[in-house]
């Protein structure tokens, strides 16, 4: 039983580690949210003091946060924060404007206060920027709205003695939290408005996606240490209120740019995530991320983050080159060709080596592969050689099948039996075949030079020869 508890706890583990690293690892959506940070903007949000100076630091360009450029006119829009309170719930939207009377909701940041104290926050993208349900939220929320380990970066996690509901008191310790729940609240509602801001902000160009991502990169860390990526909303009653309450605002020009692949420009210099990392080391030497490298970009300059135990670069055996190929390794072929039945024709003879056939055994380096088939003369009855008819007066085997010098002015000895008289039966062609060596003429040399001595008219001249 304890070993079944113990596997579940394990299996539960690796899932919420494989969970975090496939959220981790959704950097680049290819929408027009890449260019706003939603976990940098949570950063933000919960490190302001007030919705004004979260507007006025999400505005600023040192910040590096707000990227967006969505009418196309090649400067920066500015962001409007819009509190709308509904007793204790907020849904401070995020507003750019685009027109006199037109305007798209960027993201929503949801935050209610429950009757015991308890404090839910989620951040949701606008589906025309991010696609549905994006949503971010702190690592303290869990799914059981709060009871899990709270965040470990905040002290007032540790100041309490009893612990009723860590959420509550990681949430509610925000200073923007503190400060839309105190009974004077004044709501805030950003008096800017189309071509109308304030006198501090300076508009800038965009930055190119991969230099906004090569800033970012070295944050990673904390925003998957602090925050993390939600497939629902905590009350579900968030969504149908801000849908179908009127809060939500939507641009023709956003739709139609979007639709003409116009936000796609923005990814067109992978090169530039190099100066937007050394401007992060320039204003952050110190940080221990600033010894980051950054990661490198496919075809589509998505980020090719690297996962433990997958990068396998060889499916080959350990040593082996993986650019070689072994197209000869194959059962009997010892010739190393790639073509099948390429050994045939000179390596599986073994009846060049078989006694009767009138030379001795010859080994493959003497006598070469040959590609000619088997023609023996028409004249010879020799079946069992497979020597072709070679006319060359200087064979390889010179001295197993011509013991007698080819001199043209005399008659060839009885051991090649196709100059025999037209008169004389020949004799039996099957001798030599049937005999084990045909060495021997060379020890029997007066055999067939005794019976001729009448008609070759030279009885002598074989011995002297020898």
């Amino acid at each position: 039983m304890k070993n079944n508890i113990w596997l579940i706890i394990i299996a539960l583990l690796l899932f919420g580690n494989t969970k975090s690293k496939a959220q981790a690892e959704e950097e680049k959506l290819d929408l027009p949210g890449d260019n706003l940070n939603l976990y940098a903007v949570m950063k933000l949000f919960q490190e302001s003091e007030t919705l004004e100076g979260f507007e006025r630091k999400l505005n600023d360009e040192e910040t590096q946060i707000n990227n967006l450029d969505l009418d196309g006119d090649n400067q920066i829009d500015y962001i409007r924060v819009f509190d709308n309170v509904d007793r204790k719930l907020h849904t401070i939207s995020m507003k750019v404007a685009l027109g006199q009377d037109e305007e798209q909701d960027v993201a929503v940041i949801f935050v209610e206060k429950k009757d015991d104290g308890q404090v839910l926050i989620q951040l949701v993208g606008d589906e025309d920027l991010y696609g549905k349900d994006y949503i971010i939220e702190p690592n303290s929320l869990s799914e059981d709205n709060g009871r899990e380990t709270p965040n470990p970066g905040y002290s007032a996690d540790r100041e309490r003695p009893t612990v009723r509901n860590n959420t509550t008191y990681v949430i509610s310790s925000w200073p923007v939290v503190q400060y839309i729940y105190v009974p004077d609240y004044v709501v805030w509602r950003s008096p800017w408005r189309w071509r109308y801001y304030p006198t501090y902000w300076r508009p800038w160009r965009p930055h190119y996606w991969h230099y906004y991502y090569g800033y970012h990169y070295h944050y990673r860390n904390y925003y998957n240490g602090h925050f993390r990526r939600w497939n629902a909303y905590r009350n579900p009653a968030w969504q149908t209120h801000y849908y179908g309450g009127g809060y939500r605002s939507r641009s023709v020009t956003v739709t139609r740019r979007s639709s003409r692949g116009d936000y796609r420009k923005t990814y067109s210099k992978p090169s530039s995530a190099r100066q937007g990392s050394a401007v992060f080391v320039k204003r952050n030497p110190t940080a221990p991320s600033a010894k980051d490298r950054l990661p490198s970009f496919d075809r589509t300059g998505r980020p090719v983050v690297s996962r433990p135990g997958t990068s396998r670069p060889s499916t080959g055996r350990p040593g082996a080159n993986p650019d070689v190929s072994r197209p000869v390794t194959r059962p009997g072929g010892g010739n190393g060709s790639s073509r099948p039945g390429a050994e045939r024709p000179g390596t599986e003879r073994p009846e060049t080596g078989r006694l009767g056939t009138g030379r001795p055994v010859t080994t493959p380096n003497e006598r070469p592969a040959t590609t000619r088939p088997v023609t023996p003369n028409p004249s010879r009855e020799r079946p069992a050689t497979t020597r072709p008819d070679n006319p060359n007066p200087n064979p390889q085997r010179p001295a197993t099948t011509r013991p007698v010098n080819p001199n043209p002015d005399r008659e060839r000895p009885v051991t090649r039996p196709v100059t025999p008289s037209p008169g004389r039966e020949r004799p039996a062609p099957t001798q030599p075949s049937s005999r084990p060596a045909v060495e021997r003429p060379t020890n029997r040399p007066s055999t067939p030079a005794s019976s001729r001595p009448s008609e070759r008219g030279r009885p002598t001249e074989p011995r002297s020869n020898r």
